[in-house]
């Protein structure tokens, strides 16, 4: 399994612009289609954006498409998550995670799919 460290929460106002890192740690993830999922207060954990082990699909929730963009990395073994526009339902823990197998063609949103995950990192979004 790859472990996965997040950074880049924090507080923001409304309208305003994060961006979220994911590290492994211990070995590369560039063989393996990435996610990011978030969990808010009382709720379940949802599928936010996902990207494929090359970086050329991506897919996005409805709630975050034209304001949230996912990106990779692959020679510097980073994922990212551009936040802008956010809003205060925005407000989540926000988790990444790695596919379970290598090289999978069809980017995955189920997190069923995603072996590996990170702590989480706080994202609050004031109004």
């Amino acid at each position: 399994q790859v472990q996965l460290v997040e950074s880049g929460g924090g507080l923001v106002q409304a309208g305003g612009s994060l961006r979220l890192s994911c590290v492994p740690s211990g070995r590369t993830f560039s063989s393996y289609a990435m996610g990011w999922f978030r969990q808010a207060p009382g709720k379940e954990r949802e599928f936010v954006s996902s990207i494929n082990w090359s970086g050329s699909s991506t897919l996005y929730t409805n709630s975050v498409k034209g304001r949230f963009t996912i990106s990779r990395d692959n020679a510097n073994n980073t994922l990212y998550l551009q936040m802008n526009s956010l809003k205060p339902e925005d407000t989540a823990v926000y988790y990444c995670a790695a596919d379970r197998f290598p090289y999978r063609t069809l980017v995955q949103t189920s997190e069923t799919a995603f072996g590996s995950w990170g702590q989480g990192t706080q994202v609050s979004v004031s109004s």
